[in-house]
């Protein structure tokens, strides 16, 4: 990006263009800095637009982290700083110099950040889970990757981001399925705060759930179940009655995951939904592509339970 404003500008216009990227196993991520000797990213699908820090109107009562809203293009939204979040500068620290205007879960916020990098393009089998992250930011993030330059890239997990500023989505009245414990759903997502609300909305359906922490665990599992089934002459439909996936994971995003699954016959008649914070139509449009039953929004619980149930009453125990 090299501090270039319309070259900034240029990238983060072909955001339907860069749908494509989803289904081949890729991701691009917008390198940034929040001061340190630590290199961070994020996913560009989630990046609205990079900008210099705007005048931001500080106001009382906000939590941790938030410094104050802004007005963009007539929306007022809330301005965090990421470093003050993450624990790496103090609450009374300059602002950084620039602003990323993300986009993702039903909300819009900008982040403070030092500076903006560049875009990056990587394979999702060079994105691994994270380990040996300094312990402060670990909770914060999602993936490490490593570059050509050998640089290694922390990849922010925004929904624990949010999660952690504005306090947990509250899940409600959520009715439980007729004869719930007969059912199993299984589950991949590589964020600890989604896997905890999901697990959350099972349990007051009632159903039985087993779930992984990426595309890679899920499908090697996933296999494991279906070959068991065939040696033991059962159908893995009694096993699975229906798979939830995420769109963004390491090692395999749930794109190729849910192709994986739609070209198996072991697999047939297992509705597969997928779940992500990743909301455009363009990322919907590639989840029909490759076969999803359904796309479901994060994180809204009962829209995600309401998606879910007809497809689990409709099935071979009934409700």
């Amino acid at each position: 990006m090299h501090n270039d404003h319309h070259e900034q500008s240029a990238l983060f216009d072909e955001v339907d263009g860069r749908a494509t990227l989803a289904g081949s196993n890729r991701m691009e991520i917008l390198l940034f800095s929040l001061g340190t000797s630590e290199h961070f990213g994020i996913n560009v699908f989630k990046v609205r637009e990079v900008s210099k820090t705007p005048f931001i109107t500080r106001t009382p009562n906000m939590p941790a982290g938030v410094e104050g809203l802004i007005s963009l293009r007539g929306n007022v939204i809330p301005v965090l700083s990421l470093g003050s979040i993450l624990g790496l500068t103090r609450p009374d620290a300059p602002l950084g110099g620039a602003m990323m205007v993300t986009e993702y879960s039903k909300r819009t916020l900008g982040f403070l950040v030092s500076s903006v990098d560049r875009i990056v393009r990587v394979e999702w089998d060079r994105v691994r889970a994270p380990e040996n992250v300094s312990s402060g930011t670990q909770s914060f993030i999602t993936a490490i990757t490593e570059l050509s330059d050998g640089r290694l890239v922390s990849i922010l997990d925004v929904e624990t981001v949010l999660a952690n500023t504005f306090g947990d989505t509250v899940v409600g009245n959520i009715a439980p399925i007729g004869n719930g414990h007969e059912v199993n759903v299984f589950f991949v997502d590589d964020s600890a705060v989604a896997r905890r609300k999901i697990s959350e909305v099972l349990d007051r359906l009632g159903v039985r759930h087993k779930n992984a922490q990426n595309g890679l665990e899920a499908w090697n599992r996933l296999e494991s179940l279906a070959s068991h089934a065939e040696q033991t002459g059962r159908q893995l439909l009694d096993e699975i009655d229906l798979i939830l996936v995420d769109a963004e994971m390491p090692e395999m995003d749930g794109y190729v995951l849910t192709r994986n699954i739609k070209a198996d016959p072991r697999f047939s008649g297992i509705p597969v939904v997928m779940h992500s914070s990743l909301s455009s139509e363009a990322n919907r449009a590639m989840g029909k592509r490759v076969g999803v039953d359904a796309y479901v929004a994060k994180f809204d619980a009962e829209v995600l339970a309401d998606t879910i149930r007809p497809m689990l009453q409709r099935g071979r125990r009934g409700a």
